[in-house]
């Protein structure tokens, strides 16, 4: 008989379902609502809210709206996308993450400060809420991916570091510990831990998860940066892990002699996809006999 689990610990983070909830109680009472960017990464997700109501658009199409009200989702704005919306008219319904836009106004404050130093974001370029962080600098924010662009810095020059909320504690620990090493003269360094615990929390958890099972499914929307880093944890500890984006990804030739399964995702799925995944394997096992 298959055992099939489902990690209690995986799902929708605090921010991602606070958007969600924001977007449901609003096309209860409205027949629309639109949607700067996908409301999570998760298609599946998107498409049930958008036979709901919710139209998603992007940067460019706010020049053509007017007299509407508009989602934020979790990862936050930069303050020109306010900006726009006041001149259109455009009424806001802001779900920023409240980790995010702490965040954001720690970056701002710092910003303002005006001196010389250098502020850095350890983050992935062009990911919505790098973007939104980056916006409280007016531009001016430098950010980093990875050790080679630690190495870009310019080391004679005061360094604040910050992190984008989604990173791994790991790989911040790895730039903080470079820079360190790396100041010259009298150029300060100081580091702010600004990463979402809730989600970093969630990396040792999985690999725990995974290691209890013969086969992990990870259910995840191909655009999820969580997603990857969560799912490459469970590749780590068990080889026998395959990312699906929804039942119809399963392919039931990786079950020859697996016993038990398990099943986890990322912080944009939801759970009620990951039961539907397990509803598939229990009726195709069921129908084999």
């Amino acid at each position: 008989m298959l055992k099939i689990e489902i990690d209690s610990g995986s799902g929708f983070c605090f921010g991602v379902t606070t958007a969600i909830q924001k977007a449901e109680e609003e096309l209860a009472s409205s027949s629309s609502l639109y949607c700067l960017g996908d409301i999570v990464h998760n298609g599946k997700e998107c498409e049930r809210l958008k036979q709901m109501g919710l139209v998603t658009v992007d940067h460019k199409d706010l020049d053509t709206l007017n007299d509407c009200k508009l989602l934020l989702r979790a990862h936050g704005e930069p303050p020109s996308t306010y900006e726009k919306a006041s001149e259109r008219n455009i009424q806001i319904i802001d779900a920023t993450c409240p980790v995010v836009l702490n965040l954001q106004k720690r970056i701002k404050k710092d910003y303002d400060c005006g001196d010389n130093r250098q502020i850095v974001i350890y983050g992935k370029n062009g990911h919505a809420e790098v973007v939104g962080l980056v916006g409280q600098t007016n531009g001016t924010a430098i950010v980093i991916e990875n050790l080679d662009d630690a190495k870009k810095l310019d080391f004679n020059r005061d360094i604040n570091l910050y992190s984008q909320t989604t990173k791994s504690l790991e790989g911040f620990g790895e730039i903080v510990s470079y820079i360190s090493k790396s100041m010259i003269g009298d150029a300060k360094f100081n580091y702010f831990d600004t990463i979402c615990r809730q989600v970093a929390n969630r990396m040792p958890n999985i690999k725990a998860f995974a290691e209890r099972h013969d086969l992990i499914l990870f259910v995840c929307g191909k655009k999820s940066s969580n997603g990857k880093v969560l799912f490459n944890e469970c590749k780590k500890v068990n080889p026998q892990s395959y990312m699906v984006d929804n039942p119809e990804d399963i392919d039931y030739s990786w079950f020859e002699g697996i016993e038990s399964v398990g099943i986890c995702g990322a912080t944009s799925t939801p759970k009620w996809l990951m039961e539907e995944c397990k509803d598939a394997i229990t009726r195709h096992f069921e129908q084999k006999g």
